[in-house]
């Protein structure tokens, strides 16, 4: 079996018979997104390192608190999503995960950027949305590959000159934080679609200035004019 999907309302731990499962690819413990269930698993054991050969590991909405350190042992690791729980702090053995290009950490209890993320250089994809990060390492430039950054509600009063390096974002949602202003080369951020994908930028509910004069002063001119009709909106 390379595939297996546990459910039910008061799913509180994982069978330990599942460990068992060493040829297992993906393993999914969260409720359907529609259901708007949550399930009530607060640890993720150890014996997660007998999965080796793990490439998709889903455990959104549930109460997990801790990650273990085991967790780096997953080598062939590419997707993981821990949205909706109570994580404070990620492990420093994540960093090991060189496979993993997609992580989700939405809605969490995280205060800041942890440092195992910015050793993830397959990293394309991620989500720290909706948790109370208020600064961001200037060590995120080693994400070269990111392509997708989500950071959504958190409580971000500025953003380190060295997101400018991230060349091949497509997508950076900076919704519903505190920026008055954005770092000078913020328009060489050319991969960005602006004026023309509106998803592919998110600025709502920031104090930025109309528009503001250290990113329409490089870039595509595309640039000032997205300002403008955001700011008329």
């Amino acid at each position: 079996k390379k595939k297996l999907k546990i459910s039910g309302r008061e799913l509180v731990s994982v069978p330990m018979q599942v460990f068992g499962l060493d040829q297992l690819q993906v393993l999914e413990m969260s409720p359907e997104r529609e259901s708007c269930l949550r399930y009530r698993m607060e640890l993720l054991p150890q014996e997660i390192s007998h999965l080796r050969n793990l490439t998709c590991l889903y455990v959104d909405s549930n109460n997990l608190k801790k990650i273990p350190a085991e967790i780096g042992t997953l080598s062939h690791l590419e997707r993981l999503t821990l949205s909706n729980n109570s994580l404070s702090s990620l492990p420093p053995e994540m960093g090991a995960l060189q496979r993993l290009h997609s992580l989700h950490l939405a809605n969490n209890s995280l205060t800041e950027l942890p440092a195992p993320l910015c050793q993830l250089r397959s990293l394309t994809f991620l989500d720290v949305s909706d948790n109370k990060i208020d600064t961001i390492p200037s060590s995120i430039r080693h994400l070269e590959k990111l392509e997708t950054l989500l950071l959504l509600f958190n409580s971000l009063e500025s953003l380190p000159e060295d997101v400018c390096l991230l060349r091949n974002l497509c997508t950076l949602w900076l919704g519903n934080n505190h920026l008055r202003s954005l770092p000078a080369s913020f328009g060489e951020l050319v991969n960005l679609d602006w004026g023309y994908n509106y998803c592919s930028c998110n600025f709502e509910g920031n104090p930025l200035e109309s528009p503001p004069p250290e990113v329409c002063s490089r870039g595509p001119e595309e640039i000032r004019d997205y300002f403008l009709s955001f700011r008329r909106t």
